[in-house]
């Protein structure tokens, strides 16, 4: 269901790093909720939960020991990029259920997407949000430099657009937040959040095509120079690549030793579990 919220005002994050799922999910909620933190030790209780399940699977035979114990997250990478697991776990704290477009329960959606009030799309470790924000969708993808307003007509054409160039697309149900004050949320605001009219967000987009436009020596290998005003038009995967390969030495770290934890957690699990199948093995002998 959705609602009007912060007088119609407009929460978008400018891309940082590569934290586009955490841009994307804070966008979907419009407002700063949830922090690069907050998703990785989403992904590490993922993580551990999944090594019990799999050391589970191992004592019952069913799976060989040492094949889960790898120090690799499957839910999140060292470069910042989450799973869909994450994402949806994180949007549960709010009551937020995130099923896929193509599913059978998605059929309406699929027929008039104006029938919803939330996606989210991903293609090559990129997160972005289509959302409709007092009545009105617009495309909060990070790499714009606001949110870009797409018609009600359109919406369907993109969606098909984003559909057929390969992106993977979910519908997030549910009741979303009613709103996020902006005198309150300003302690929790991070650097790459704004808070924008309608009006405002028109004017940036229009500024940065112009500068753009006059702009023919632009270096596109930078993720401050991708091309943020590219309307009724998906982003290549190759520049998506070339935005995701440019990680964060200081998120690296940070996601490294939030996931420190749960391999731990997992290596110890994974002793207990191989000392109690030699403790069985002896009591047969």
């Amino acid at each position: 269901m959705e609602r009007t919220s912060n007088g119609g005002m407009l929460y978008h994050e400018v891309q940082e790093a590569s934290l586009c799922a955490v841009h994307c999910v804070n966008t979907v909620l419009q407002g700063p909720f949830f922090s690069e933190f907050d998703l990785a030790a989403v992904a590490s209780d993922l993580d551990g939960k999944e090594r019990q399940v799999m050391l589970e699977g191992t004592a019952t035979g069913n799976f060989a020991a040492g094949d889960f114990f790898s120090e690799e997250s499957h839910n999140v990478s060292l470069g910042g990029d989450f799973s869909i697991q994450v994402l949806q776990k994180a949007l549960e704290v709010w009551d937020l259920q995130v099923i896929p477009l193509n599913c059978p329960d998605a059929e309406p959606a699929q027929i008039d997407p104006e029938l919803e009030n939330s996606f989210i799309c991903h293609l090559h470790d990129h997160w972005f949000c289509i959302k409709k924000v007092s009545g009105e969708w617009y495309n909060f993808d990070s790499l714009l430099a606001a949110p870009q307003h797409l018609s009600k007509f359109y919406l369907s054409a993109f969606l098909d657009s984003l559909k057929g160039s390969g992106w993977s697309i979910f519908i997030v149900k549910g009741n979303f937040p009613q709103e996020c004050p902006m005198s309150s949320c300003s302690e929790a605001s991070n650097a790459f959040g704004q808070w924008l009219s309608p009006e405002d967000a028109e004017r940036i987009l229009k500024e940065t095509s112009s500068t753009q436009s006059s702009s023919s020596a632009v270096n596109n290998s930078s993720s401050e120079n991708v091309d943020q005003q590219r309307p009724y038009q998906a982003l290549s995967s190759e520049e998506v690549r070339t935005f995701s390969e440019m990680e964060d030495d200081a998120l690296k770290a940070a996601i490294a030793a939030s996931l420190l934890d749960a391999s731990a957690a997992g290596a110890n699990l994974g002793d207990v579990g191989i000392t109690s199948q030699r403790e069985e093995t002896e009591k047969q002998k």
